[in-house]
């Protein structure tokens, strides 16, 4: 009999992609939301998923509906909620719907502030080149995959992108605590999400309590170069199987990062210090689930990374262009010192955006002193409508220069003056870095891309 599934807040990026693969199993699927953007909206529309209006209507939820599953954008007083509990019908937030889906599996859950898209991304990369059949739940597009979420009956192991951010009204913690793995893995630990842990002490703790969710005789991949991440993934009671990686032995030599392993040289198409640190976790896992390190790496060696993580937007002799989904601190300082470390010959141009709630909350942004003293020419852009939009106090020009702790750092809030400072940024043989999870103000990267390389 099919199963009937309904989701408020459908167009949540995780959200849409679990109401497509439900469809796609055959369940019913219906959904709400009072705001859906793009790629969702055309997503669901191209599968007949897509609301008829926009808004809440409690009059659609009935009695023949089995789940509903419940975003982090819908409030504890949604009126669809509310019926579907005076229905008596289950709800579940996404990760603990997916857990109840895969309960019976083995479950693999990468966490970690930094670099667990990436590390997701690479050990399903290996599983998919090594004909392994697997469940997934992925943050960023794939190449290859059109839903980054796949729920099947036949696969016996789950790889899962674990977020700390919250998981729903209902559920408030962190989505990584209800996932239960068999193997986790922990990237880093560098304090984020300001508006709901308050203190970087309560932000760590979430790590401790993840790994407390680890199942009896299961495994813990670990940093053990990030100390944050060493100093939780060691404590005492720790009862996890404990798997310490680091950065692997490689070279790199004119713009080309090499493995230097057992069986040969592996030429990489991602470079950096974390993505290397990314890839020896991804193996750690890839060889609990069975992968030899030779299949391994013959598979790895096609990773080109994943969305909008160092995404080459264009390249020529000389000159070339990335963008780059960092946005928090460490993610910021990370991705310009491994840029720099790629083309330590090349002058580097750097452009972010302050975007999240974190980057743009008075309390927080003192945390980005030093984090562009990498790049030759410094920018960063931010648009005081978002600051508005998350209901923040204005903040001045200087102050964000202050933050930064660089004397010649150039602040901007008009998309179009960041163009022209980066083209008057161009010296010879460069590199520029656009690093957001904003859009720059509807800047256009393409045509910016163009006038950085012509």
């Amino acid at each position: 009999m099919t199963k009937r599934v309904h989701f408020i807040a459908i167009g949540g990026s995780a959200m849409h992609n679990l109401a497509i693969a439900l469809h796609r199993q055959g369940f019913d699927v219906t959904g709400s939301d009072d705001e859906i953007f793009e790629p969702s909206r055309s997503r669901l529309d191209r599968l007949g998923l897509l609301p008829n209006t926009l808004g809440w209507r409690a009059e659609d939820i009935t009695k023949d509906i089995d789940a509903v599953i419940l975003g982090m954008h819908a409030r504890i007083d949604n009126p669809e909620l509310k019926r579907a509990q005076e229905l008596g019908i289950p709800v579940y937030s996404y990760p603990s719907y997916f857990y109840e889906r895969t309960k019976g599996k083995t479950r693999v859950v990468i966490g970690g502030s930094h670099g667990k898209t990436t590390i997701t991304s690479m050990i399903v990369h290996v599983l998919r080149h090594a004909g392994v059949d697997f469940d997934y739940l992925v943050g960023a597009q794939l190449d290859g995959f059109d839903c980054m979420v796949k729920i099947s009956d036949a696969s016996q192991v789950a790889i899962i992108e674990g977020d700390e951010y919250l998981a729903s009204a209902m559920e408030p913690v962190p989505k990584f605590h209800l996932y239960r793995p068999d193997i986790a893995l922990i990237s880093g630990i560098a304090w984020d999400h300001v508006n709901v842990f308050k203190t970087f002490v309560s932000y760590v703790d979430q790590f401790r309590k993840f790994i407390a969710c680890i199942e009896p005789g299961g495994k813990l991949v670990y940093c053990k170069e990030d100390d944050e991440v060493k100093a939780v993934a060691e404590e005492q009671d720790v009862s996890a199987v404990r798997i310490g990686y680091g950065i692997p032995k490689h070279r790199i030599v004119e713009g080309v990062t090499t493995l230097e392993t057992a069986h040969g040289d592996v030429p990489l198409q991602v470079f950096g210090k974390h993505n290397l640190q990314n890839l020896e976790g991804a193996r750690h896992v890839c060889h609990v689930l069975g992968i030899g390190d030779k299949e391994f790496h013959a598979a790895i060696s096609s990773f080109h990374g994943a969305a909008k993580r160092l995404e080459k937007l264009v390249e020529v002799p000389g000159r070339v262009v990335f963008k780059d989904f960092a946005h928090s601190p460490s993610k910021l300082k990370a991705t310009l010192e491994a840029v720099r470390e790629q083309f330590p010959q090349r002058r580097l141009v750097a452009c972010m955006e302050l975007h999240t709630y974190s980057s743009l909350n008075e309390g927080f942004i003192d945390q980005y002193a030093g984090t562009m003293d990498a790049a030759d020419r410094a920018i960063v852009f931010y648009d005081p409508h978002a600051v508005q939009l998350k209901r923040l106090p204005p903040i001045p020009v200087e102050r964000v220069k202050r933050a930064f702790a660089r004397e010649d750092i150039i602040v901007l809030n008009d998309p179009i003056a960041v163009m022209g400072a980066v083209r008057e940024g161009i010296r010879g043989d460069s590199v520029l870095l656009m690093m957001s999870s904003g859009n720059f103000g509807g800047l256009d990267l393409q045509a910016l891309s163009e006038a950085f390389t012509a």
